[in-house]
């Protein structure tokens, strides 16, 4: 079969590699033949996810990281160095949410997120630019979200984050993409993973938001890990300073919310 994403050995950093959707980029990756290095706050897995890590046959570590604390990344890097290779790919995906009225937010708080969402995603990609291979093109994809572009009530913390997101990586598509690095962002819409299950417990919830999007779905994690792998991938070579949403279009329908008397 061709390796049509041409990832075959390459090795990849994903940062919040435990969650929902960093399994599933994790994953993704191995199944393309990459080495993968998981990062998180803390070197765990359950069983069942080292099972199907294991089961693709390609290698992968796990390495316990506080993204805000640069020390911790230059060290772990270093590890992912000599463990599975110098990286050509970083996925920024650690984030943290604090939902709170904007009258209720304070400094402390969302100095906390930005610490996180935004300083971590830069450490970790000024880190990879040090350390990356220089046999392969580079590729960094920061994971921002649909919410950086729609405001969302008890969001304003987090939502500002992600829209930083989009700016920073833009910032880094024109200064570092003459050295050969491509940097993109991607915006997932409604997932069903395992840290979102709870807002789809209820069948009527879970319908409601199926019907504001288009494609009358939630989307799987698998679905936003194959945008991730095409940006990650030489498939991708002209694609620098983008942002890729993944939604099944439902950012798109702010229009349908309009009242109309006509039409029925």
């Amino acid at each position: 079969m061709q390796d049509w994403l041409e990832l075959k050995d390459a090795t990849c950093i994903i940062t919040g590699a435990t969650g929902g959707l960093g399994r599933a980029m994790a994953l993704g990756f191995l199944r393309a033949g990459a080495r993968v290095a998981l990062l998180d706050q803390a070197a765990e897995v359950d069983e069942g996810f080292r099972a199907d890590l294991d089961r693709t046959g390609s290698p992968w570590r796990l390495y316990a990281a506080d993204v805000r604390d640069k020390d911790q990344i230059r060290d772990v890097a270093g590890q992912v160095a000599a463990d599975l290779g110098k990286p050509s790919v970083l996925v920024n995906n650690a984030a943290l949410s604090a939902p709170a009225p904007l009258a209720e937010t304070d400094l402390d708080r969302l100095q906390n997120q930005f610490a996180v969402n935004l300083g971590g995603y830069l450490q970790c990609a000024q880190v990879f630019r040090e350390g990356r291979d220089p046999g392969r093109p580079g590729s960094i994809i920061n994971i921002a979200s649909i919410a950086g572009r729609n405001a969302q009530a008890k969001s304003g913390g987090y939502s500002s984050t992600k829209a930083a997101i989009l700016m920073l990586s833009q910032q880094m598509a024109v200064e570092w993409g003459l050295e050969g690095i491509r940097t993109n962002s991607v915006s997932p819409g409604l997932f069903l993973t395992s840290m979102t299950q709870k807002f789809y417990a209820d069948p009527e919830d879970r319908r409601r938001r199926e019907e504001v999007v288009p494609l009358r779905r939630i989307g799987d994690a698998d679905e936003l890990a194959n945008a991730v792998l095409f940006l990650a991938s030489p498939r991708s070579s002209y694609v620098n300073g983008a942002e890729i949403i993944v939604d099944g279009g439902f950012s798109q329908t702010l229009m349908s919310h309009i009242p109309r008397a006509y039409g029925r």
